[in-house]
């Protein structure tokens, strides 16, 4: 490892190691990121452009917009437990190991 922390830092995100953690972190973070984003806006256009079918009462006041809105943030909350399982499953020992080097050459 190179003496400087740039030049760590270089050597480090140049790295095979790095380069499969990111390619890891992307294989899920992207396609949960644009189905969550399709989820989202199909949500908007259809409060915004299909009023009679998401103002039909489900149960009592309970309307079709009210559930989906609600299933926003139940997705939300999803998401963050599926990512903490793929973190720690996938990500957490190779960014553990990746974190040793650099503080290793950093001498700290």
């Amino acid at each position: 490892m190179s003496d400087s922390p740039n030049g760590i830092w270089e050597e480090t995100q140049n790295s095979p190691e790095f380069a499969a953690l990111r390619r890891k972190f992307r294989r899920f973070a992207f396609p949960l990121t644009a189905a969550f984003l399709v989820w989202y806006f199909l949500y908007v256009l259809l409060t915004s452009y299909a009023r009679d079918f998401v103002n039909q009462p489900v149960i009592g006041n309970i309307n079709v917009a009210f559930i989906l809105g609600v299933l926003q943030f139940v997705t939300t909350f999803v998401i963050a437990w599926a990512y903490e399982r793929y973190s720690s499953k996938h990500l957490d020992d190779a960014s553990e190991s990746l974190r040793d080097k650099v503080e290793k050459g950093l001498g700290k």
